[in-house]
């Protein structure tokens, strides 16, 4: 079986899929690796480093396509609207194609992947459950995006986030407020904690309270029933539109206290809560900060806007996207390692085995053999469902 690894070529995107360290993973599998030149030299990995664990490269990205029998990306068209489309014209029938694509809200992508009779695998799809944990690619550039966040946030804050005491007086700590006890929620609070913050964590799963306090944070409680507000799959799911006015409601007089906030509710397939209303924007002070990790998704800030960098009443509230490229290189370490350990767990005497009764195999097939074949994917489509077997 040939591996094929191309470059990113989604604007501003710096990540590759598979970096060298990754393929030792792959070594007993039979795989072969067919790289397009110059594939990981915005993540910092140069072509020598390949080449030294026997990867080919290629004399082009057509000849990756040609010639690979799987390609690794992490931008496969779906989620690369502006330049994916060069990428189908190269996908061959038979082919199989693994990367974040979309594939719940990019349903053309999708369509025409289906078209082109090629198996499309969605790393964004991967169940959270315990054999596919190491496999679970969201959770890691969930991990840089939290880490990240909070470092935009410290460098715009006009104050520093740790106590100091000096003969100039104390100065005080910055009060920061994570929105979302997710991966990237408890990244962004440990990485707060250890710049010296006094820090609080709030998640509509009281079943985190527990994760939120072990990083050092206060749990803050709001009185209001959730129900229940986790999905089988491990993700917080959509609520009712009244439980999220009632939420806002209570959350205005915490967010007023707050010099930092960051925001990282978000639910698969769908446009993200709104948590933070322009009012609640308005009650806290000037200099404050409010980093939106949501905004891909739209948003949890009625202000906020993606790409941008909005200013109200003083408060600065920063609509980020794509941070895992911010930071390439430990980015596609982890995303590689996800890659990689997922093909070793597809790849049987040397070929690629999708077993449809495979849990881990149901929950990320988005196309295969001429269809559309994940279940939630054909309901966004408003196709009926695929008789069982």
């Amino acid at each position: 079986m040939i591996l094929g690894i191309v470059s990113e070529v989604s604007p501003g995107e710096r990540r590759v899929a598979m970096v060298p360290g990754a393929i030792a993973v792959l070594n007993k599998t039979g795989t072969q690796f067919l790289m397009e030149a110059g594939a990981g030299l915005r993540a910092g990995f140069p072509d020598s480093e390949y080449t030294d664990k026997g990867v080919r490269i290629a004399n082009g990205r057509e000849e990756v396509f040609q010639s690979a029998d799987v390609v690794v990306q992490v931008r496969s068209p779906g989620a690369n609207p502006e330049t994916g489309a060069a990428d189908l014209a190269l996908l061959r029938p038979g082919q199989a194609l693994i990367g974040f694509g979309e594939p719940l809200t990019a349903l053309d992508a999708a369509r025409s992947l289906a078209e082109r009779r090629v198996s499309f695998l969605a790393m964004e799809l991967m169940p959270r459950i315990t054999r596919a944990q190491s496999m679970d690619a969201l959770s890691s550039m969930a991990t840089v995006a939290g880490y990240k966040a909070v470092l935009l946030a410290a460098d715009a804050l006009p104050r520093m986030f740790p106590m100091l005491m000096t003969a100039a007086g104390t100065v005080a700590p910055a009060r920061v407020l994570v929105i979302g006890a997710g991966v990237a929620g408890l990244q962004a609070i440990a990485t707060a904690k250890r710049l010296g913050a006094v820090v609080s964590g709030y998640d509509i799963r009281a079943a985190v309270k527990e994760q939120v306090e072990s990083l050092g944070a206060r749990f803050v409680v709001l009185e209001m029933e959730a129900g229940a507000a986790e999905d089988k799959g491990g993700y917080a799911k959509a609520m009712g539109e009244e439980f999220y006015r009632r939420q806002r409601e209570l959350m205005g007089g915490v967010l007023a206290a707050q010099n930092v906030v960051i925001t990282t509710a978000a639910v698969p397939g769908k446009k993200a809560p709104i948590l933070i209303t322009r009012e609640m924007v308005a009650r806290m002070a000037p200099g404050s900060v409010v980093m939106d990790i949501a905004a891909e998704r739209g948003g949890n800030c009625e202000l906020t806007r993606p790409g941008e960098v909005v200013e109200a009443g003083g408060v600065q509230i920063f609509g980020p996207l794509n941070l895992a490229s911010t930071i390439p290189y430990h980015a596609s370490q982890m995303y590689a390692k996800n890659i990689a350990t997922f093909l070793k767990y597809l790849i049987k005497d040397g070929q690629l085995t999708l077993n449809r009764d495979d849990e881990i195999v149901a929950e990320t097939l988005v196309t295969h053999a001429g269809d559309v074949v994940h279940p939630r994917v054909r309901e966004a489509m408003g196709l009926p469902a695929l008789p069982t077997v």
